[in-house]
């Protein structure tokens, strides 16, 4: 139960509307008044600020967010490990920023699928900081970041290079700097971002800023403008002249790493899984 209550918390910090939770939920609103205060009596504090008009998390409502949702994720991880039907199936825990996944995580995941039976999924987005101390505490078994920690306990391995282009829905795009004014920034990582700056730093500000790759493609598909995006993710889009590559702009390029406890008893397993990754240049 109280994972329940847990999550019914999480989706009123979210909403912050005890009847829109409700909604989310399937449950009454009443149902959902009921918990947070069984959740607040249960910890002592008040983790909803209820004398305004709007509802708004206390400091302690706050702190809570963090711990709730790494509970929640325990408890599934937990119901999966030990639902598993064939006991000679292992586990692996999976952890990555979202903007991974998006561009090569999931073909990844169904090579493991295809080639390791016995492998169990179960798999998380974190933050950077968040994905290095879950590493270190043996929540995940493996993480993917573009810029890794140099922690003696940590195995790091480089598991793909990836080229960032400069693509447009406009033909005969060229990079100059009023010509930007349609760009959307992807978030890959400081060094990415650093030498973006300096290279465009007479252009206007970009038009939006998305952290997701795959969230950036759609966008500029349906809405136009411009983007860098990783080029096995546009290849398609560029053969059939829904994009178009900008040949004049600089072409970055980011390392994704995989890292994971050196002294894990599943190490050996995570070495075999990272084989199937295709190469280091994709």
């Amino acid at each position: 139960m109280k994972i329940e209550l847990l999550k019914t918390f999480l989706e009123v910090s979210r909403t912050l509307h005890f009847r829109l939770a409700s909604e989310s939920l399937f449950i009454t609103q009443s149902a959902v008044s009921a918990r947070i205060k069984l959740l607040e009596d249960d910890l002592g504090v008040l983790l909803f600020d209820r004398r305004q008009k709007h509802l708004k998390l206390t400091p302690e409502g706050h702190r809570l967010i963090k711990h709730a949702n790494e509970i929640i994720f325990m408890w599934q991880k937990a119901k999966q490990d030990v639902g598993i039907r064939d006991q000679s199936a292992l586990q692996l825990v999976i952890g990555s920023i979202m903007s991974i996944w998006d561009i090569i995580l999931q073909n990844w995941l169904q090579k493991i699928h295809h080639n390791m039976d016995q492998i169990s999924l179960f798999t998380n987005t974190y933050s950077p900081l968040d994905l290095r101390k879950s590493v270190l505490n043996g929540v995940i078994d493996i993480a993917f970041l573009f810029e890794p920690p140099f922690i003696e306990e940590l195995v790091t391995e480089k598991v793909a290079t990836v080229p960032l282009h400069l693509v447009s829905t406009v033909p005969d795009f060229n990079s100059g700097a009023q010509n930007l004014n349609d760009y959307v920034m992807v978030d890959y990582g400081a060094s990415v971002n650093a030498q973006h700056m300096r290279e465009f730093k007479n252009s206007p500000p970009a038009k939006h800023s998305i952290g997701q790759p795959r969230v950036a493609l759609e966008y500029i598909l349906e809405a136009g403008g411009s983007a860098y995006l990783p080029r096995q993710m546009v290849f398609e889009h560029i053969q059939n002249k829904r994009l178009y590559l900008v040949e004049d702009a600089p072409v970055y390029s980011r390392e994704i790493f995989a890292i994971y406890l050196a002294k894990s008893h599943k190490a050996e397993v995570i070495r075999q899984a990272i084989q199937y990754f295709p190469d280091v240049s994709l």
